[in-house]
């Protein structure tokens, strides 16, 4: 059977985009905030819905209408229930119930819906409709309506839930249903598919008020809660919005195989060009140099951004495991800050050659900025008056408005504390780093982890690109710079996922991100064998020896040649104020096979590295059969050579062990981040 999805995309094959977005009713956008829902995917629900209710929308017995849209994280799923509400009211509805499971969620809608002074209100300065002006009000219940607004109700799915089933006074009632016809927009909508999960199915299909009353004390979870408001009236509607329907489940895919209007997906949400991508940073540091490395690019954004005439303020995520460790941080976090110095941060610049914070620290010297004026920005724009805390149930509500608001001008804050908090609802699009501050797994198996699958839809939030205008034929909201990696506004583009060394972790991290599309999938590596002729035994073996080396089975180390400056104990004098004060001192590369720094110091690099246990490695390695053969075989470290960095008046025997210890464990921690993201 043909479900309403397939339908409406085999009419979009054959007729093309243009036969939904054109039929967009040209009175909707002057009625909406300028310059929202023009997105040719967003003209495109638009139009599915019109086609729906002109063409489609036969009633089947009594049974009301339900409508799923499946959209992405950032798609502007809000604006299309805005947009939805006005052809509603033209088409004699009055009377709107938004409900979500999340009370955050909850206040920033309304101030979404009723709030012009937001900055982030959807309706245009007016609203006119059937040729009057049209209030929209908020109300207690629909009792009170008025027959001219478009009149809103605001509940959480779980207080709905209550009042259903625990009448007060002036409270919305299974009457307010009956009475009037109602549309409920329920937002995160996969929070009320417990039942249709476990199979159960007990309301009756048809409007039959007595059986719906003898079931009433039956009425025990939300999805039951909502089905008896939809069905209380033949004329209700329920649209549903969310971005993480489960569709694999053969019980939701049934529940809405003649309900789905529209799917668009996070992959072609980043594949349209209009999330930020993503990469992750990993790292061997100290919870507060992993925070300063984010606070750093953060800084770096922003003076980019100011640079080109673009005042936003890049935020940060510094996202904890419990309560009291990211309140421990934060005391952490300030007194860091408070005493960082220009040393600390030349030392970070030495070290950190192969990121981004190269770049960083190049654009400071082309710009005039000294390591001193850095450390005292950063002592400013990351004070405590610019960082919150937002862990506590009794965050003040002055506090939920200044998180929701991080993109105003005048709203001063660059850093956030949090546990959990924030997962869904928080729409923020000048998050750029994400920095995660535990090290350990939960439930670590061969199934994703369900912190990691809640730490992959984090960065699915924080992937909602920034707009900024930047030049004619441009466009604002989308990426503009991916076959530009040299140009600096590229890094306006980028979400940091800052993370400590952990492969295993790494990988399961990158699967996850590939199957919720947030990061593209790489090709398989296996190619098929040209012609039909067998190879023999021999072959076969040699064969498979090869393939599981290094460079067999990772073909991207073929170009894995990074060059890592040596920490240099040499100095130099000049004459104060001499000319050769403002000359760089000459650097040189020396280039040395790996083994030549010697088994025992290699081994101890690697003791460093969790990744290079050997139980970790024989899970990348199959044929490998001990460490020693790892080191010195050409099939693995033996064919790699080091790049190192050096004064000019420094030679490898100048090299102490401290400093090969530091270039070895800085070129195994690279190696293994590229054979994580390979995996």
């Amino acid at each position: 059977m043909e479900t309403l999805s397939q339908k409406l995309d085999k009419m979009l094959r054959e007729n093309g985009r243009d036969f939904f977005t054109s039929r967009v009713p040209p009175w909707l956008y002057p009625n909406l905030r300028e310059g929202i829902g023009k997105r040719l995917y967003q003209m495109e629900a638009f139009g599915r819905f019109d086609y729906f209710w002109k063409e489609l929308n036969e009633p089947i017995g009594r049974e009301p209408r339900q409508l799923l849209f499946h959209m992405a994280t950032g798609s502007g799923k809000t604006m299309i229930m805005a947009g939805l509400m006005l052809y509603l009211y033209r088409e004699g509805y009055r009377n709107f119930l938004f409900f979500v499971n999340s009370t955050n969620i909850i206040d920033k809608t309304r101030d979404n819906f009723l709030n012009p002074g937001c900055l982030k209100y959807l309706f245009g300065e007016t609203i006119q409709l059937n040729g009057r002006l049209v209030r929209i009000r908020e109300v207690e219940n629909f009792q009170t309506s008025h027959p001219d607004d478009i009149n809103l109700v605001f509940s959480t799915i779980q207080g709905l839930h209550v009042r259903l089933n625990q009448p007060r006074e002036n409270s919305l009632t299974i009457e307010d249903f009956q009475k009037e016809k109602i549309v409920l927009i329920s937002d995160e909508a996969h929070h009320i598919n417990a039942d249709t999960k476990k199979n159960i199915n007990r309301l009756p299909v048809q409007n039959d008020f007595e059986q719906l009353n003898a079931l009433e004390k039956e009425m025990v979870s939300w999805e039951q809660s909502v089905k008896k408001i939809l069905h209380a009236h033949p004329d209700n509607i329920l649209l549903d919005f969310t971005a993480t329907i489960d569709m694999n489940n053969p019980l939701i895919r049934d529940k809405y195989a003649g309900k789905m209007l529209f799917d668009y997906s996070l992959k072609q949400f980043r594949r349209d060009g209009y999330s930020k991508e993503v990469k992750v940073l990993q790292s061997d540091l100290s919870p507060f140099e992993r925070a300063l490395q984010g606070v750093l690019l953060s800084q770096y954004r922003q003076k980019v951004f100011e640079k080109n005439g673009h005042f936003i303020k890049p935020v940060i995520l510094f996202k904890n495991k419990t309560i009291k460790e990211s309140q421990d941080f934060y005391r952490e976090f300030i007194s860091g800050i408070n005493s960082l110095n220009a040393y600390a941060l030349q030392k970070i610049k030495s070290a950190r050659q192969g990121t981004e914070l190269k770049s960083f620290f190049l654009f400071l010297e082309k710009e005039g900025i000294s390591l001193q004026d850095l450390v005292l920005e950063l002592r400013e724009d990351f004070s405590p008056s610019r960082l919150m805390v937002v862990n506590s149930r009794q965050d003040s509500e002055s506090k939920q408005l200044a998180l929701n608001s991080l993109e105003d001008p005048d709203n001063p804050y660059r850093g956030i504390f949090a546990v959990d908090k924030l997962n869904e609802g928080w729409d923020v699009l000048n998050l750029f780093d994400i920095v995660r501050l535990y090290e350990t797994r939960h439930n670590p198996g061969s199934k994703p982890a369900a912190t990691t699958m809640s730490e992959a839809q984090l960065i699915g939030r924080g992937a909602r690109y920034c707009p900024f205008h930047e030049a004619e034929g441009l466009p604002a909201d989308k990426r503009k710079y991916d076959g530009e990696p040299g140009n600096e506004l590229r890094i306006g583009e980028v979400l940091y996922y800052h993370s400590p060394t952990n492969p295993s972790y790494i990988r399961e991290l990158n699967t996850v991100l590939v199957n919720i599309g947030i990061k593209p999938s790489h090709p398989s590596k296996k190619k098929k064998q040209a012609g039909g002729l067998k190879k023999s035994p021999e072959a076969k073996k040699e064969k498979n020896f090869v393939e599981n080396g290094l460079m067999g089975r990772y073909p991207a180390l073929k170009n894995f040649q990074p060059r890592i400056r040596a920490r240099s104990s040499f100095s130099s004098e000049h004459q104060l104020m001499s000319p050769s004060m403002d000359k760089q001192e000459p650097e040189k590369t020396i280039s040395l096979p790996l083994p030549a720094f010697g088994e025992p110091l290699i081994r101890k690099a690697m003791n460093r590295l969790p990744f290079y246990r050997f139980s970790n490695l024989k899970n990348f390695l199959p044929c490998l059969n001990r460490v020693s053969e790892f080191i010195h075989s050409r099939d693995y470290l033996g064919s790699f050579r080091v790049n190192i960095t050096l004064p000019e008046t420094m030679e490898e025997k100048d090299l102490n062990q401290d400093q090969k210890l530091e270039v070895l464990i800085n070129f195994l921690g690279q190696l293994a981040a590229i054979l994580s993201a390979e995996e």
